[in-house]
């Protein structure tokens, strides 16, 4: 029986060694990972600068993925993009919607991952006074298979008191 010392060569020592290295190649080293939550971070602060600059119809419509979700307060799940287009009209509306997120986090492969933070929706009151309003939200993003960072689920919540 000469192949049993190579048969068990192989069964304790190479096999286990191949799935570990399987594994790590489909995962992201810690340095990676971290550079991966930075820049989705990132991604979430230029979503927020495009809301400002050129409205926020248009960045939630340029950083959607085709099956995003919205859930908005007192509405069903809005549902892929043709919806969400229906949902936030022809144009933009007449207030400013920013956002800073405070945490970002990746999944260990990159391709999926969240951010949250504040936003703030700056209106105009009945005497043309700005008025803001804050709250918390969270994104859920995918990479589509151009490796670029898609939102798939965006949420808020209204009301946010001061921090004392």
């Amino acid at each position: 029986m000469p192949f049993q010392p190579c048969l068990m060569f192989m069964t304790n020592i190479l096999i286990p060694l191949a799935l570990l290295v399987t594994v790590s190649a489909n995962s992201l080293s810690q340095t990676d990972l971290q550079k991966e939550k930075e820049t989705l971070k990132q991604v979430d602060i230029d979503f927020s600068n495009q809301s400002k600059e050129k409205g926020m119809r248009e960045a939630f419509l340029a950083y959607a993925a085709d099956n995003a979700v919205l859930l908005r307060p007192h509405s069903y799940p809005i549902e892929g993009l043709e919806e969400i287009k229906k949902f936030l009209g022809d144009e933009n509306p007449p207030f400013t919607l920013t956002w800073t997120p405070e945490f970002a986090d990746v999944s260990v492969s990159g391709e999926l991952g969240y951010t949250y933070g504040i936003y703030e929706l700056t209106d105009k009151d009945e005497n043309g006074n700005e008025i803001a309003h804050k709250g918390t939200y969270l994104s859920v993003w995918k990479k589509d298979k151009k490796g670029n960072w898609k939102w798939i689920l965006d949420t808020g919540n209204p009301g946010l008191e001061p921090k004392n």
